[in-house]
């Protein structure tokens, strides 16, 4: 039989003539398989074959994982299910009458409820407070109701509640939402119509009440035992400027400034010897009197790179390596010892310090890759390893980071302000809701108390 039968009409062909067609393609494909071996050298790697209807994938594409097995899904224990908010509102559905028979129904027992969330538009509600004057029978005198009656639902002469600007504040600092957005937003939801001007009016009503309590989160950063410090770039009517992150577990403290300098570290923080400043690399924190944590994260990522940038250099990959290890072994000491002697804490941080030091030694006069980061350790040796001598002291700067995050997303959205009065109400406002953020606060509640205390 021939290798012409592969034309054979399948339909006519019977059993015997297409299990010989089967064993005679086999034979010739293990021929095949033979002199491929003989060709190339090595046996032909299975290929498994592509779903009908695909082409087979190119060489340089990367071969499919192959699946895991599926983790079977751990049961759920009983009466973990959902909760259920308490009801406002109750509608009771009912069939009137037999789908069947079409006879009267009544009375009936709950089969099943079902939970809906509904959130209500409703217009906003425009109130007119009506002052009547009244007369005193025995004196004569007129009295009438002062503007002190509306203290705890309006703010000085604005024609919106305490309640609205503190809904146009949360929706500008937590959601960050162009002023655009929020005339759009409160047009369609609300039917409350307020131009542009007076929701930037709004916001700087809310930033002059929270002034003081602004200023006294200032001087709680003097007196406090550990401070991040971290500047992000902001733009001012088109000009380049900073804003400053001064902050600590439960404060954060944003100013805004054309400068860069150091001079901006003295006036903040003034003369507190006492407190630890956690920070990069940046001179301007030099300025600073007391003792500086330097951050960790931002020495490893610069190694890091590093060795990404000479990815077959050894020298470059073991000290990376090396300065790598010695950092996790300090945190390994701190973690052991957070309640150890201070002696003894002493001490580890001295031979820290010895090791890191000998491990950039010699590559300090070389021209090698490695050499500024060298320096870098040999210039900032006695503030890398504070978080050893004191357990309390974080060895990064990640707690500035995140405090300057929403003010870089910010930037990214508005573009900056156009004034130095936006620029303040800016760092005040982020001020206060960062630092109500920070302590576990509900900023819509906290800006309303703001608002409606005296």
């Amino acid at each position: 039989m021939s290798y012409d039968r592969g034309m054979l009409d399948l339909r006519t062909a019977t059993r015997a003539e297409l299990i010989q067609l089967i064993v005679e393609l086999s034979a010739r494909n293990t021929e095949l398989e033979k002199r491929i071996v003989e060709l190339e050298g090595r046996p032909p790697k299975p290929k498994a074959d592509p779903p009908q209807g695909t082409a087979s994938p190119p060489a340089w594409v990367k071969a499919n994982r192959p699946k895991g097995k599926k983790k079977a899904r751990a049961k759920r224990k009983l009466g973990s299910g959902r909760k259920r908010s308490k009801a406002t509102r109750q509608v009771t559905h009912a069939v009137d009458r037999c789908t069947r028979c079409g006879c009267r129904l009544g009375g009936g027992s709950v089969k099943r409820t079902r939970e809906v969330l509904h959130i209500p538009l409703r217009p906003a509600e425009v109130v007119e407070h009506i002052f009547i004057e009244r007369r005193c029978p025995v004196c004569n005198k007129r009295q009438t109701p002062g503007a002190e009656v509306l203290r705890h639902e309006v703010l000085g002469q604005h024609r919106v509640s305490q309640q609205t600007m503190a809904i146009v504040a949360t929706l500008r600092e937590e959601l960050r939402l162009p002023i655009n957005l929020i005339q759009g937003l409160l047009q369609t939801l609300y039917g409350l119509e307020l131009s542009q001007g007076e929701l930037v009016a709004i916001l700087q009503a809310v930033a002059a009440k929270g002034r003081d309590q602004v200023a006294e989160l200032r001087e709680q950063l003097k007196v406090s035992p550990v401070v991040h410090a971290d500047e992000t770039t902001w733009r001012e009517n088109g000009q380049n400027g900073y804003f400053w992150s001064f902050s600590t577990p439960q404060i954060n403290y944003l100013e805004y400034r054309h400068s860069r300098s150091g001079q901006i570290v003295e006036d903040i923080l003034g003369q507190a010897q006492h407190t630890i400043l956690t920070c990069d690399f940046y001179a301007a924190y030099n300025r600073h009197p007391g003792p500086i944590q330097r951050c960790w994260a931002h020495l490893l990522r610069a190694i890091h790179d590093l060795k990404e940038s000479y990815p077959d250099h050894e020298q470059v990959q073991a000290w990376g390596k090396a300065v790598h290890a010695l950092y996790r072994e300090a945190l390994a000491f701190r973690d052991r010892h957070r309640d150890g002697a201070a002696l003894e804490c002493y001490d580890a941080t001295m031979r820290f310090r010895r090791e890191l030091l000998a491990l950039g030694e010699p590559f300090l006069e070389k021209d090698v890759p490695q050499r500024v980061l060298c320096q870098r350790c040999q210039r900032f040796i006695n503030q890398l390893f504070r978080f050893v001598l004191n357990p309390q002291v974080p060895p990064d700067n990640n707690a500035a980071e995140r405090a300057v995050r929403s003010l870089a997303v910010s930037r990214k959205i508005s573009g900056g302000t156009r004034s130095p009065r936006g620029s303040e109400t800016k760092a005040i406002l982020a001020s206060l809701f960062g630092t109500w953020r920070l302590q576990g606060l509900n900023p819509f509640i906290a800006c309303a108390k703001l608002l409606a205390s005296p």
